[in-house]
């Protein structure tokens, strides 16, 4: 069995970081199915994909939302906490062939980790880049990103706002959080304190109250 995981939402100030492992006898049907790195397909051609990879392979999800994340960057590094998060989806398929898309700049390191947390040193390809290499990566790829969007777009429904992607390099996400924090004082609960975008906005939020006095 061939065993491919990949993440979608690190960078985001808002919502979860999630980690997803496909699992298939052979890559072969996710070639036929035509997979590829989730970046490289619309949201639609996403959604359309999700069912037929679901349907084909064996998957493991994990979903970090922004206060777990917060919280677990107080006793470890975004790589170490996107390590064990990796180990857990990659849990029940060790024993396997491993293919992980690198989340940190050294991969031997990652994969060093890695390794340590499933407690096995088996057959484990860790690469930048693997989502554009590996049919069954891109296949986690594309689950990773299917759940971080519903999840986004179930927070727009619930709270009623246009939140954007989430990125800190989108203006709809920024205004969304500025104009929350202004309202209200606080981030909203999906958003990830421990980004320098949400600390800064918070600091320009206090010294505006300041000045109103």
């Amino acid at each position: 069995m061939l065993c491919g995981a990949d993440e979608a939402g690190r960078g985001p100030v808002l919502g979860p970081l999630v980690v997803a492992a496909v699992a298939v006898d052979d890559d072969e049907v996710l070639r036929r199915l035509g997979v590829r790195d989730s970046k490289k397909m619309t949201p639609v051609q996403r959604e359309m994909m999700y069912p037929k990879i679901i349907e084909i392979c064996e998957v493991e999800v994990l979903s970090i939302s922004a206060e777990e994340i917060d919280a677990g960057r107080v006793r470890a590094s975004l790589n170490k906490l996107e390590a064990e998060a990796f180990a857990k989806v990659l849990g029940r398929f060790k024993g396997n062939k491993l293919f992980i898309d690198c989340a940190d700049v050294n991969e031997k390191s990652f994969a060093d980790t890695i390794s340590s947390m499933l407690g096995w040193s088996g057959d484990m390809v860790c690469e930048h880049r693997a989502d554009d290499t590996y049919p069954v990566v891109s296949a986690a790829s594309i689950v990773a990103k299917v759940v971080r969007d519903r999840t986004i777009s179930d927070l727009e429904m619930e709270y009623g706002e246009v939140l954007g992607s989430g990125y800190p390099s989108d203006p709809r996400t920024i205004e969304f959080l500025e104009r929350w924090i202004n309202d209200k004082g606080n981030p909203p609960p999906f958003a990830r304190c421990s980004w320098e975008t949400t600390r800064r906005i918070m600091g320009r939020a206090k010294n505006s109250r300041l000045t109103d006095w």
